[in-house]
């Protein structure tokens, strides 16, 4: 094992075990998948995202590491912005994501919510692309209080403008919410199509009183041997 790729294992180990007793609330996204959420008026929260594929930069290794911020413009709608920053084979990669939701039909009594949204992927170097294009999605949450508070997500997506191999341009959205314990939650969600976005990711979030939450995923992506790797998230609501 070389030293780099046994440093970024330390640094990922740490993080762990900084944040893993101190992280928690709602995010607008399941993981990759938007949720029907959206950021409660005049507060923000604060993400720190890391993706990891160990191994070599030369067998398709690489690392991903993308602070961003969601901010409540006012009852039912969010704006953000999201940067990445990307090491891998090659010129390293560097993106900026600004996104907006709104959270269009809330019916509490019956827990179904509707969401629409839009995300701008705009590429800040040739290493990322060479073409803005912008994800427009719809999609719909039920939560079923007998069944421990599951909630299922579902709704698509369209993909406007992008290079010319960008691949799918629409898909499904698919999510799974399911409390396992009054702090932890099992997560799922899939993004169909082969493209940058289509992924799908299995794992787990955690609360920690009403300001903070990690949450730690695998992610497989929908094409590609290799497309595979560990995703972490930290955040804190203020």
């Amino acid at each position: 094992m070389s030293l780099r790729s046994s440093l970024y294992r330390l640094s990922l180990s740490v993080l762990l075990l900084i944040i893993c007793g101190s992280v928690a609330t709602g995010q607008s996204s399941i993981f990759f998948v938007p949720s029907t959420d959206t950021q409660t008026e005049k507060s923000a929260l604060i993400n720190a995202e890391s993706y990891f594929h160990f191994d070599k930069y030369l067998n398709g290794g690489f690392q991903t590491v993308g602070p961003s911020v969601v901010y409540g413009l006012r009852k039912d709608l969010e704006i953000g912005v999201n940067f990445y920053y990307t090491k891998e084979e090659g010129p390293s990669a560097f993106e900026l994501r600004p996104n907006i939701k709104w959270k269009a039909y809330n019916n509490q009594k019956n827990n179904i919510a509707v969401s629409v949204g839009s995300m701008i992927f705009i590429p800040l170097n040739k290493a990322a692309g060479t073409r803005t294009s912008a994800m427009l999605y719809a999609n719909a949450s039920k939560t079923f209080d007998a069944a421990k508070g599951l909630r299922l997500t579902g709704g698509i997506y369209r993909i406007a403008g992008g290079d010319e191999d960008f691949g799918t341009k629409t898909g499904a959205l698919v999510g799974v919410e399911q409390p396992i314990a009054k702090k932890l939650t099992l997560l799922a969600d899939w993004t169909s199509g082969r493209n940058k976005i289509g992924y799908s990711n299995i794992g787990f979030g955690y609360e920690a009183g009403k300001s903070q939450y990690f949450a730690i995923a695998y992610t497989i992506g929908n094409s590609g041997r290799t497309n595979n790797f560990l995703s972490v998230f930290y955040g804190f609501t203020f």
